[in-house]
């Protein structure tokens, strides 16, 4: 229950988040942020590379999770594996709600003489789905193995992927802190719910 209060609380805060930072006129920190991170040609290798790691990466791990679950017959692993499926599920889920609800127009798309995207991409900007899907798979990871070797590396490719997207001018700064929010809050929830399916 207390898992569950708290994924709801994170959930509150994320368009709460959003009305403050933007509607309320704060959109002046978010714009000078990405310009001073994004680059008038964003070309570096590392951080497309951050950017198009997301989706194998987050697809990879709960099938990775469910074939060494069914190869070892280990109930634990395939728990672990529903887990992160559910984190991935609801995450995306979320993420597409806000999108079409906030309906945010992307960076380039706003201010193309001041951010410069690598490549011009089309949809809604907040938040950012790249970042919520990897906020996603790096919480699901944090609460299933709880072991810093695990924590660590997956905190920094979720933060890499995250920066990538406003590097590569496709986001704000803020579209990128809801998505982490959503990410880590969905996974949370999947967690949640998770232990409560499988006790029965």
């Amino acid at each position: 229950m207390l898992c569950f209060k708290k994924t709801a609380l994170i959930a509150a805060f994320v368009p709460v988040f959003y009305f403050f930072s933007v509607r309320a006129g704060a959109q002046g920190w978010d714009l000078n942020l990405a310009k001073s991170i994004n680059p008038q040609n964003p070309g570096s290798s590392f951080w497309k590379g951050a950017t198009s790691s997301v989706y194998p990466v987050a697809i990879a791990i709960p099938f990775g999770q469910l074939a060494v679950g069914l190869i070892g017959h280990d109930k634990l692993t395939l728990h672990r594996a529903y887990e992160t499926f559910g984190s991935i599920l609801v995450s995306t889920a979320i993420s597409q709600v806000l999108k079409s609800s906030i309906n945010r127009q992307r960076p380039g798309e706003k201010h193309p003489d001041e951010i410069f995207p690598y490549k011009q991409e089309h949809g809604k900007s907040f938040p950012s789905g790249h970042t919520t899907l990897a906020f996603a798979a790096a919480t699901s990871l944090a609460l299933e193995y709880k072991k810093w070797y695990v924590v660590v590396p997956a905190y920094i490719w979720a933060g890499c992927a995250g920066y990538s997207r406003i590097y590569l001018g496709e986001h704000y700064p803020s579209d990128v802190i809801g998505g982490a929010v959503t990410g880590a809050g969905s996974a949370l929830l999947s967690h949640w719910l998770t232990k409560k399916l499988l006790k029965r």
